[in-house]
C-alpha cells in the first residue's frame, strides 16, 4: 500500500466507501490549545519549524528519545538548525504517529510529497518556507483550508476573551469558542495558587475573604464566558474528585491557604473536590459540557522541570490510579443533571470508563482516545471497545488537543480513517448493513459531537 495513499489506515473496501462520505465533513473540535492571538494577528509563519514543531511536545519528546540535544529542541539554536536536526533522525520515527502527522501536514496543506530525512531536510526547509510566505497560508486562511467549523480554545477564568470576538468578527461567524478551564483556581497545592488568587480578585474586583467569595468570582467569570459563546469547560486532574464536600471545611482550608499556611494532602483534596463540584454545578445550570481530562502524572523528569518548567514533555500515564471511586460519587451526584465527557490517557482504564459511561446514560460519554492514545493503535482499540461495550452513536467524538494549527486537520483525518476501517470491518463481517454504518460514521464524525456539545 502506498505511503499515505488513498487507503492509508483503511484495510477494506467497505471502509473506503465509508471514508469517502465523511472525509470532507466540517471539523467540530471541542478541545484544543489553539493560540487565539496568533489567529487574530494572522501573520505568515516565519518558517516550518515554527508551524510544525516549536510548540509540539510530541515532537520534542521523540527528538530527545533519538538523542537530539535540548539546545536543538527548545534551546538557543536557530529554527533552521533545529529543523535540520529533526530531519537527520526522522527516519527513526517510522511507527510513531509523529512520522505520519508531519508528513500529512506537509502533503495536505503545503503540497510537498517529499519524505523528511537527512538528505531532503534542507530542500523541504526552503520549499516549505516559500509556500508559508504566501497570503493563503496565513492562520485564518489555513483554518478555512482545514475545514474548521467550530473549535474550542482553552482559557483561564480571568481571560477577557477579546481575541475570540476579533477572530469571529474576521470570519463573519463564530468559528472559535472559549472553553472555561478553572484548574489554576482548583489546584490549591500548586506553587502559584496564592498569587493567582490575587489575580482573580483584581480581575473581578472581589475581596476573597471566604470560599464563597471565590465561587462567586468564578460564577461571574462563568457568566462572562457564556456571553462569549462558551458551552464547555475543561478540567485537568490526575485523579477525579467526588465533588461532594462540606463547604465549611472547604472555607477553613481556603482561609488557611490564603494566609500562606501549609496544608495537608487531605486538606488539599477536600478543597479541590469541593471547588470541582461547584464548577460542575455552574455547568449544570447552563447545560454546558463538563470535560474531565484525567490521568496525567506531571513533570516526572526533574531535569526537564528544573530547566524548562511545566508543559515541557515530562508527563506520563499511570495504570494504578483509581478513577472509579471518586467518579462513582461524582456521577451519582450529578446524575441526569450534567453533560459529562470522560477522557483518559492510559489504555488500562478505557474498559472501565466505557462501561461507566454506558451505566450512566446518554449524558455521560467516553471522550476521544487522548494524548498517548490519539494514534492509530489507540484510536482503533478504543473504537472497538466503544462499539462492543458502549454505543457508537453516543461517542463524544474526536478532539485535537493540539497547540499546532495543522494538527487540527491531520489528527481528525487519522481519526476518520481509523473509524472508517473499524466500521468497514464490521460491514465486511456482516455485523451491520453498510448503509447504516455510513450514517453512523457521519454521526460519529460530525453531527453527534455538534449536537452533544451544542456547537
Amino acid at each position: 500500500m502506498k505511503f499515505l495513499g488513498n487507503k492509508y489506515l483503511i484495510s477494506n473496501d467497505a471502509g473506503f466507501e465509508i471514508y469517502k462520505t465523511i472525509k470532507d465533513l466540517p471539523i467540530i473540535d471541542p478541545h484544543s490549545h489553539i493560540d487565539v492571538q496568533e489567529i487574530v494577528e494572522n501573520k505568515n509563519y516565519p518558517d516550518i519549524w515554527q508551524l510544525f514543531a516549536a510548540t509540539d511536545h510530541y515532537v520534542w519528546e521523540v527528538l530527545r528519545k533519538c538523542g537530539i540535544p535540548e539546545e536543538f529542541i527548545t534551546g538557543k539554536h536557530s529554527h533552521e538548525e533545529k529543523w535540520l536536526k529533526l530531519a537527520s533522525i526522522f527516519n527513526q520515527l517510522a511507527g510513531n504517529p509523529v512520522y505520519e502527522w508531519m508528513h500529512l501536514d506537509l502533503r495536505r496543506y503545503l503540497g510537498i510529497d517529499t519524505l523528511i530525512n537527512s538528505e531532503t531536510g534542507a530542500e523541504i526547509w526552503r520549499r516549505a518556507n516559500e509556500i508559508l510566505a504566501q497570503k493563503d497560508k496565513r492562520p485564518q486562511q489555513l483554518l478555512k483550508q482545514i475545514g474548521i467549523e467550530t473549535i474550542c480554545s482553552t482559557d483561564d477564568p480571568i481571560d477577557l476573551l477579546e481575541e475570540h470576538a476579533a477572530v469571529n468578527s474576521a470570519f463573519g461567524r463564530r468559528i472559535i469558542r472559549p472553553a472555561w478551564r478553572p484548574d489554576r483556581a482548583i489546584k490549591i497545592g500548586n506553587p502559584g495558587w496564592r498569587n493567582y488568587m490575587d489575580s482573580v480578585a483584581r480581575r473581578f474586583n472581589f475581596k476573597l475573604g471566604s470560599i464563597h467569595d471565590l465561587t462567586a468570582a468564578l460564577k461571574y467569570s462563568h457568566d462572562h464566558f457564556a456571553k462569549h459563546g462558551c458551552v464547555v469547560s475543561d478540567n485537568g486532574v490526575e485523579t477525579p474528585f467526588s465533588g461532594v464536600e462540606d463547604p465549611d471545611d472547604a472555607d477553613v482550608i481556603f482561609k488557611k491557604a490564603m494566609q500562606c499556611k501549609e496544608l495537608t494532602a487531605e486538606e488539599k483534596n477536600v478543597f479541590m473536590s469541593y471547588l470541582f463540584g461547584q464548577t460542575a454545578e455552574m455547568n449544570a445550570e447552563k447545560d454546558w459540557v463538563f470535560q474531565i481530562h484525567m490521568g496525567p502524572v506531571r513533570d516526572v523528569r526533574d531535569y526537564l522541570f528544573h530547566k524548562l518548567g511545566t508543559d515541557a514533555g515530562g508527563d506520563v500515564c499511570n495504570y494504578y490510579q483509581d478513577h472509579l471511586t471518586p467518579l462513582k460519587k461524582f456521577l451519582n451526584h450529578f446524575d441526569s443533571r450534567l453533560k459529562i465527557v470522560l477522557y483518559n490517557l492510559d489504555p488500562g482504564h478505557q474498559a472501565m470508563l466505557a462501561s461507566l459511561a454506558r451505566t450512566f446514560g446518554s449524558r455521560v460519554r467516553l471522550g476521544a482516545a487522548w494524548w498517548f492514545l490519539d494514534n492509530p493503535t489507540g484510536l482503533r482499540r478504543q473504537l472497538e471497545l466503544v462499539g462492543s461495550v458502549d454505543v457508537f452513536a453516543c461517542f463524544a467524538g474526536m478532539v485535537s488537543d493540539s497547540r499546532k494549527l495543522l494538527s487540527f486537520g491531520s489528527r481528525f483525518e487519522m481519526y476518520r480513517r481509523v473509524l472508517s476501517d473499524v466500521l468497514g470491518n464490521m460491514a465486511e463481517r456482516g455485523q451491520a448493513p453498510l448503509e447504516l454504518l455510513i450514517e453512523l460514521a457521519e454521526t460519529m464524525s460530525y453531527s453527534g459531537p455538534k449536537n452533544f456539545f451544542s456547537l
